[in-house]
């Protein structure tokens, strides 16, 4: 079903606010939510606001950002692939911009912090063309992109873990790359990451017409005045840099760029004007909340929100690929 986007893009607005402050409010002990409303907006010396401003308020707002690139990152390659497969996860960027941060982490142990999401990028850019040329082999069809992606991805990981064993003290200041978690992320891990994926995000829904051509295809699109290969490495570029901000600040979260666009489309339709604004939101409102509950299923302790969204995106991925199959 189709939604006005004048009623559809501020709903989503709402919903991402409520998530916010249900974050803000739920975790190892409880706030009551109109106590955490009003310690955001006036935070005083109670042992709330500190928790709220200090622990809960910078991992929220990386979950949101990083939530919100993963959605649009999905839409873009999935744009630009024509391919519902294509996610950041499934395509190898995540694993890539992981193992790239560890290599960094390990040999160049006094590189900045800053670093991190120009390394993630790197190492995220070359998975997927790891990914593109083995499928192209065969003729690239969604199906076999995404095997070629899930390959990859599954080498990516065992290198890691490879990394890990062979220089285990050294690896230690990268697990949170490697995690697949919101906990414990910091103000000064926002501030990392924040230029980079909001730039992006501004850069993805400018591009958004370009993306609209591309899905009509090569010759419509050539037809169209469009110049596609560029068009084509500026869009995948951009998929794949907001990919790599959000690994390079809470690891490998995969199928939120899978479920989202399919979620944005079915909502607001096929324009990349509409839906990728929308993405974002729902984006952001679903790792919001995905945290939220990871903290809550064992509290105290805390089950890594990578693991819950994979039960929850694991069978969606099998139906899309059905469909996908049958279609090839």
């Amino acid at each position: 079903m189709k939604l006005r986007p004048a009623a559809l893009l501020p709903l989503a607005a709402l919903t991402l606010l409520l998530s916010v402050l249900l974050s803000l409010a739920l975790g190892a002990t409880d706030i009551p939510l109109a106590d955490a409303a009003r310690l955001l907006l006036r935070p005083d010396d109670s042992t709330d606001s500190l928790v709220i401003h200090t622990l809960r308020l910078p991992r929220t707002l990386v979950a949101a950002l990083a939530g919100a690139a993963l959605g649009v990152s999905g839409l873009l390659l999935q744009g630009v692939t024509r391919n519902p497969l294509a996610d950041p996860g499934i395509l190898g960027v995540e694993a890539g911009g992981a193992l790239a941060i560890l290599i960094m982490v390990v040999f160049l142990p006094t590189a900045p912090a800053a670093l991190f999401v120009p390394a993630a990028f790197l190492g995220g850019l070359l998975a997927a063309a790891a990914a593109y040329g083995a499928a192209r082999t065969a003729g690239v069809t969604p199906l076999r992109l995404a095997l070629a992606g899930v390959a990859v991805a599954s080498l990516a990981a065992a290198a890691t873990r490879a990394v890990q064993i062979l220089f285990e003290e050294r690896a230690q200041g990268a697990l949170f790359a490697l995690s697949g978690s919101l906990a414990g992320r910091t103000w000064e891990q926002l501030a990392q990451i924040a230029p980079w994926l909001g730039g992006g995000l501004l850069l993805a829904l400018l591009a958004a017409p370009r993306v609209n051509v591309l899905t009509l295809g090569e010759d419509v699109a050539r037809s169209l005045g469009a110049r596609t290969e560029r068009d084509r490495v500026i869009v995948t570029g951009l998929g794949v840099l907001l990919a790599a901000g959000s690994v390079s600040v809470c690891g490998p979260i995969g199928f939120v760029g899978l479920i989202v666009p399919h979620a944005a489309r079915a909502l607001i339709g096929p324009d990349h004007r509409l839906s990728l604004p929308l993405a974002a939101l729902l984006g952001a409102g679903f790792l919001t909340l995905a945290d939220t509950a990871a903290r809550l299923i064992d509290r105290p302790a805390e089950t890594p929100v990578g693991i819950l969204v994979a039960a929850v995106g694991a069978p969606f991925f099998v139906l899309i690929a059905r469909r996908a199959g049958r279609r090839d």
